[in-house]
């Protein structure tokens, strides 16, 4: 399906999404779970409980790797039409109740089978893996206008129990991106472990503490219904604890695992690898710069983009955060991560191995100085001496 517009000088552009039809293994994603118990049960065999793991944080690297990157981007006369194709939107929209039906699926498996203790493991984290990236679709419904939209972004949200990372995302975290107070943007030389208990924390406090002020002026307390961050939360209490009435107290840690792998296998590691050591600079009036491509780390990497709604064409989307998915674009000279995000998700738990991979290239990319650098404080002097450009004697 192709798209023609004019051009300012009066010449006709046509633009093809190749990737079009591809997008729809954004649906396919979220059942890799179910189809993992399917695999389980016609086998005998509960190792297939793991699949989703391997083919995250394994197969798909090796598919990214295989591919060629993809730095194209959709002519800027053709994106009003490719922004307003409903096609695009409705892929969104299914993802939601896919998210609910395999976290039902799933506890229906895990409350009534028989399954060891290493079988229940795997498909917690694995769901932990798929409803992690239902954040992903609330980032991408939630930054959209349409009262629809924000609150399909509220319902999915909920299915992983972090319904107040709308408030917090988008009236927070994209206010303070790229900057020390920032919660949701690493330092260099910060662990994920430690960047962890400061993000969680950090993100819980700030999205309360936004929407409190945003309802006391006019005039209300928090505790009322018109509280967006109460709102997505009453639905994960509604949904958990009509699973545990359902099937039982083996529900509380397989519904523990995956929310915390969500949280911070998926969502954590996120944050952590899309600003890492970035820096917006303050400007004399005591203000940060405007957030700009290069204060977020950009991946063109095909298979994991079009799993996670190109969400790691991350540059553009804090420069144009309502620019939709398909026409998220790539740019020269930006922050260019090595591999796409489930690789540098699996590499960011073992922190010597992500220092040592990371820690060059944003030294690199800020030509050696450190003033245009996110660092951690207590770090920052080793880090130079390290770094240091070194004089020829």
């Amino acid at each position: 399906m192709s798209i023609q517009a004019m051009s300012a000088d009066g010449n006709l552009v046509t633009y093809t999404d190749r990737r079009r039809w591809l997008w729809s293994l954004s649906l396919f994603w979220p059942t890799m779970p179910v189809i993992s118990c399917w695999l389980a049960a016609s086998s005998g065999q509960v190792a297939w409980f793991w699949a989703t793991l391997i083919v995250w944080y394994g197969l798909v690297p090796i598919v990214d790797h295989l591919l060629p990157t993809d730095a194209s981007n959709p002519p800027p006369e053709v994106v009003p039409q490719l922004e307003a194709d409903r096609y695009y939107r409705v892929l969104t929209y299914l993802t939601v109740p896919i998210h609910y039906f395999t976290l039902v699926y799933t506890a229906y498996i895990v409350g009534t089978q028989h399954l060891p203790w290493h079988a229940i493991l795997g498909l917690a984290l694995s769901v932990g893996v798929v409803n992690g990236l239902a954040i992903n679709t609330g980032h991408e419904l939630g930054h959209k206008k349409t009262r629809l939209e924000r609150w399909l972004a509220k319902i999915v949200l909920a299915v992983v129990g972090y319904g107040h990372f709308l408030i917090e995302h988008n009236r927070g975290h994209h206010v303070d991106v790229a900057t020390p107070s920032d919660p949701a943007s690493a330092k260099m030389g910060q662990s994920i472990y430690s960047f962890a208990s400061w993000e969680i924390r950090g993100a819980v406090r700030r999205a309360w503490a936004t929407e409190k002020a945003r309802l006391a002026r006019s005039g209300r307390g928090p505790w009322t219904l018109d509280n967006e961050v109460l709102q997505p939360t009453l639905i994960t209490v509604v949904l958990y604890g009509g699973l545990l009435a359902a099937f039982g107290w083996v529900m509380l840690p397989f519904l523990f695992l995956q929310a915390f792998w969500g949280w911070f296998g998926i969502l954590t590691s996120a944050n952590y690898v899309e600003h890492y050591g970035l820096l917006r600079q303050k400007l004399e009036n005591g203000r940060y710069e405007p957030c700009q491509p290069h204060h977020s780390w950009n991946s063109n990497h095909i298979m994991s983009n079009l799993i996670l709604f190109n969400l790691q064409r991350h540059s553009d989307h804090h420069a144009n955060a309502t620019r939709r998915y398909q026409s998220l674009r790539s740019f020269d000279n930006l922050p260019e991560l090595p591999s796409g995000y489930p690789l540098m998700f699996a590499i960011a738990l073992l922190p010597p191995l992500w220092f040592a991979l990371m820690d060059s290239r944003v030294v690199a990319w800020a030509g050696g100085d450190f003033s245009r650098l996110n660092v951690l404080p207590e770090k920052r002097d080793c880090l130079i001496q390290r770094y240091a450009p070194r004089s020829e004697n």
